[in-house]
């Protein structure tokens, strides 16, 4: 199973390597619900307009879209490090919190655009949200990200 007494080590590592899986997931989850909000938007009718061309909701869509890259971005960059053999830790809780608090926000907005519908099982989206929450807990809380983050920061240990 590995070299006696290096167990903690190799847990970490896979740790570390698990964060990026779970920063991954939540940019599908958010991908998801976007996707719904922006075919709700553009469906759904409201004062003989489609919610799609009120500048409220095109705010939030460009929002959406914005936290969804900047999770991608962030998650590239900690798979590259990784892949490479370089540090990647800091890298990794940062993909994670960023990705798992966005994923967040943009299954809440997409609830937000589908109105009441928004919890209806017809469109879903309650579901993203409630996948989205658990990947702020899963591989380590968003609280425990920004203290590997912060010790990163100051030059010690991860953990």
């Amino acid at each position: 199973m590995g070299v006696e007494g290096e167990g903690l080590e190799y847990a970490k590592k896979m740790l570390f390597g698990g964060r990026i899986t779970v920063a991954a997931i939540s940019i599908g989850i958010a991908q998801a619900a976007f996707d719904k909000a922006v075919k709700y938007s553009r469906d759904r009718t409201a004062f003989g307009h489609s919610l799609s061309e009120f500048q409220l909701t095109q705010a939030k869509l460009a929002d959406m879209l914005s936290q969804i890259n900047e999770s991608r971005m962030l998650t590239a960059m900690a798979a590259y490090l990784k892949d490479q053999g370089r540090p990647f830790e800091s890298e990794a809780a940062q993909a994670k919190v960023v990705a798992t608090e966005n994923a967040l926000n943009v299954c809440d907005q997409s609830i937000q655009i589908h109105g009441g519908y928004g919890y209806a099982d017809e469109f879903d989206v309650h579901r993203h949200w409630r996948d989205a929450r658990l990947m702020t807990i899963g591989e380590g809380t968003s609280e425990i990200m920004r203290l590997i983050i912060s010790k990163s920061i100051l030059g010690e240990p991860a953990m």
